[in-house]
Formats: C-alpha cells, sequence, structure tokens
C-alpha cells in the first residue's frame, strides 16, 4: 500500500505560540510596553478608515518603525516563544505517521507576519507558509502589504494546499478543475483557537477533516475552545501542549490510525 498523504494546519499565534508574535519583544521596542494599546490603537485606525483589521496593524507597525525592514521581523523570530512540546512535536509526528503509511505534512495559514515565523525555530518544520507579508525595497525596507492572511482569505490556502497549488500568485490553477488531489481535505487536521478560524474550520469539517480548537492557560481561552466544540465548529477542544504523551497527540495519532485503516478499506473496493 502506499501511503497516503495527510496535512496538518496550523494557525500560529495562540495556537503554536500562547500570544500573538509581535507581543514577545517587538511592540516594547517601538515604545509599546502595553500591547493593549498597540491594538487599541490598531482599531481605531481600522474604524477611522474603515480599513481590514490586518491591514490596519501591518500599517500601525510600518508607521511606528519607519526603518522597519524585513531583516527586523526576521529577527523578531528568535524572540517568540512556543507552547509546550511544540519544538519536538513534528518530529514525533512525523515518525509515527511513518510507521502507519502516512505522509506527514505541516502547514501555518496565519494573520501573522511571515517574516517572524520565518526567524522562527520551528520554520524549516512547514511546507508551506501562509501569512501577511510586506513588499521590500532594494534594502530590504518595508514599502507596502504586499498580502494579507485574514479569517476568510484563510479558507483559499486549505484549497491551495488540497489541489498543491502552493504558489500564492497562481490563481488559474486554483480555480481549474483537478480531479487528482495533492491531500484530499478529509485528510486534513486544522488547528485553530478561535473566532477567526471559524471559516476554515467549516471547510475541513464539511469536507470530512477533522479540526482542532485549542486553549492556553487563560481560562476564557478555554471558554472559547469549548464554545466552538459545542457549536461544532471544532470536533476536538484540548489543551495547548504538544508534549510526548499529551492528549492532543494522542487524538492527532488515532486520527492518523483511522486514516490508514480507511485507506486500507479503500482498496478492497
Amino acid at each position: 500500500m502506499s501511503n497516503v498523504k495527510v496535512a496538518l494546519i496550523y494557525d500560529f499565534d495562540k495556537t503554536l505560540s500562547p500570544k500573538d508574535m509581535q507581543e514577545f519583544h517587538y511592540l516594547k521596542s517601538i515604545g509599546y510596553d502595553n500591547p493593549v494599546d498597540f491594538w487599541k490603537k490598531c482599531q481605531e485606525n481600522s474604524d477611522r478608515h474603515n480599513m481590514d483589521g490586518i491591514l490596519s496593524y501591518m500599517e500601525m507597525m510600518a508607521k511606528s518603525d519607519p526603518n522597519l525592514t524585513q531583516t527586523t521581523l526576521r529577527d523578531e523570530g528568535k524572540y517568540v516563544e512556543l507552547y509546550k512540546g511544540v519544538d519536538t512535536w513534528f518530529k514525533r509526528i512525523n515518525e509515527y505517521g511513518k510507521k502507519h503509511n502516512v505522509d506527514v505534512e505541516h502547514y501555518i495559514i496565519s494573520s501573522g507576519l511571515t517574516d517572524i515565523i520565518m526567524g522562527t525555530s520551528i520554520a524549516k518544520e512547514f511546507k508551506k507558509i501562509y501569512a501577511c507579508t510586506y513588499a521590500y525595497d532594494e534594502n530590504g525596507r518595508v514599502l507596502w502589504p504586499s498580502r494579507i492572511v485574514n479569517y476568510t482569505m484563510k479558507t483559499q490556502y486549505l484549497f491551495r494546499i488540497n489541489k498543491g497549488v502552493f504558489d500564492e500568485t497562481n490563481d488559474n490553477d486554483l480555480n481549474a478543475s483537478t480531479p487528482e488531489k495533492y491531500v484530499q481535505i478529509q485528510n486534513m487536521i486544522y488547528f485553530g483557537d478561535g473566532m477567526t478560524d471559524v471559516p476554515s474550520m467549516k471547510v475541513v469539517n464539511q469536507f470530512g477533516g477533522y479540526t482542532i480548537a485549542v486553549f492556553g492557560d487563560l481560562e476564557k481561552k478555554k471558554d472559547l475552545a469549548m464554545e466552538l466544540y459545542n457549536h461544532k465548529r471544532a470536533d476536538y477542544a484540548l489543551q495547548a501542549d504538544y508534549s510526548e504523551g499529551s492528549k492532543i497527540e494522542k487524538v492527532v495519532q488515532s486520527i492518523i490510525d483511522k486514516i490508514e485503516i480507511e485507506t486500507k478499506l479503500e482498496e478492497y473496493k
């Protein structure tokens, strides 16, 4: 039996990491000792100009730091903290998949910044990172947002993974009819932490895939994850503990077992 491909797809902030990526170091470096003040200004900017919230925070970052560069953002990645077990998670799940005739691939679909994620210790684990980006001048200085990923736009990247059309500028192949899929959506596992993940969770669930709402230590985050679970937006609501033997590991391993068995049964038809 040939190996089946399974995609594990993650939001980043508060899914693999306990805070928004800008909050570990960057906001303080531009004068915001309290991150709430920055996000409040972003919301005011968004309201004033009827602006998408993601564009608003990207504009506010660029305006607050006129010398913002790609190098600066990549350097910020080293300050990003990860949830327990994330640093060894990918190797463990990949190895488990191989033992069960499953090729596991990992992807990010995030409203955070690609360049900060690229600077983290786990960037190499992902086949593709879909997140917000800036265009840069010849000196690497920010010019303009070149791509945003908001909560509804996240869904297009599920279909890019589904079809294997990874180039964000290639819309023709994305919209073309492709009977042969790179990864069946039913073989996707989507990890998210909040309401901005609902459209993606809905798509994955509709096609028979699996969705996991994760939560950190704050009780309100657990309540939100349970709300997603109780309203059938997520199949599971689990603590964001990715360490060996954790519930989230056992659930993903069981899903891999199920996919392996279903693939075997299909071969008898």
